[in-house]
């Protein structure tokens, strides 16, 4: 069986040390090349290559990022039997992907973990999301001459970007705004950690105006508009994210199995939002009462917004839009576990 194992070199959790130890690993059961990243966008190239080469397997070592860039490579052509299989170690600091799947946090207890499934020939299907941004303000935004751009991504010719993949969740508005602060402090030398992430959702929420004067609407098929929205997170998991080991799950019916949970949040003021984020952190989370809208197993939903807003898909900052189209895709992706 042939394999690439794309490595990023910057994992937050990982040395060349393990690294050489996982190559070893991997190396006793499959004829695997070792390709470590060098840029943005480098893993998403590399997969694409591998599935255009008839590699069998894609094994990435890295956090959640790696991921993200490796699947939009091996689902460039779109969902198939014919795209390599994806295995996961874990190498971020957060890796809600492969904790998802079930694998080991120990990048080498999961290497071991992923052997034996190969061994076993045991993997599954996963559901996946895509998402589109609007790379033009609509005619009513309250500044139409700050034309949002999302970075990264292609535009196509109806003002929407081309469909961008993601493993896990997606999100607009509040969520996108923490995330592109603790980007910019990690940007000067801070290393990511859970108290980062609080710090910055806590400034994100108190300094921030969109929570005072909420501007994105939420359609959703069957049912009307829901607006007066600050927030709105996208997820086909559960738990959606980590403060260390402490799971934050807005969405528990989230699955790989359904379509996608959203979990959104019109104005509250401080005391209602520690209140939900308390429920979402709780043995048994289920956050609802006022300000709290929740859907389950969605095939597709669309945001917009009067004002440009951050957007994100797996915790990547994409920059700013007015409008997200995010659309759930059952079987996109088989993985190993």
């Amino acid at each position: 069986m042939r394999a690439l194992l794309v490595a990023n070199p910057a994992a937050t959790t990982t040395t060349r040390g393990v690294r050489n130890v996982l190559v070893r690993a991997l190396s006793s059961e499959l004829k695997v090349d070792v390709v470590e990243t060098a840029h943005r966008g480098h893993a998403r190239e590399l997969a694409a290559e591998a599935a255009g080469d008839g590699v069998d397997v894609v094994v990435t070592l890295g956090g959640d990022g790696t991921v993200n860039e490796a699947v939009n490579g091996l689902l460039s052509g779109g969902p198939g039997p014919g795209v390599p299989m994806l295995a996961v170690v874990p190498g971020g600091s957060t890796n809600v992907f492969a904790r998802a799947l079930g694998l080991s946090r120990d990048p080498v207890e999961a290497t071991s973990e992923i052997l034996d499934a190969l061994r076993a020939d045991r993997s599954r299907l996963v559901s996946l999301g895509t998402a589109s941004a609007r790379t033009h303000p609509p005619e009513d935004a309250d500044d139409p001459a700050a034309g949002p751009v999302a970075s990264g991504a292609a535009r196509t010719t109806d003002d929407w970007t081309e469909r961008r993949w993601f493993v896990f969740a997606a999100g607009m508005g509040f969520d996108a705004d923490v995330i592109a602060r603790v980007e910019a402090l990690r940007a000067k030398g801070r290393r990511s950690s859970g108290s980062l992430y609080v710090r910055s959702g806590v400034n994100a929420f108190v300094l921030g105006a969109d929570r005072r004067r909420p501007p994105m609407t939420l359609e959703v098929p069957g049912e009307p508009p829901v607006d007066g929205l600050f927030l709105a997170l996208l997820s086909n998991v559960s738990p959606w994210t980590y403060l260390g080991a402490r799971p934050v799950n807005p969405s528990p019916e989230a699955s790989f199995d359904t379509g996608l949970d959203v979990f959104a949040m019109g104005r509250v003021g401080v005391a209602r939002m520690l209140h939900h984020v308390r429920q979402t952190m709780a043995a048994r989370p289920d956050a609802r009462g006022r300000g709290v809208h929740r859907w389950h197993d969605l095939p597709e939903a669309t945001l917009t917004s009067v004002r440009p807003q951050g957007w994100q898909l797996d915790g990547d900052h994409l920059g700013t839009t007015t409008g997200l189209r995010v659309r759930s895709i059952p079987e996109a992706l088989r993985v190993v576990v």
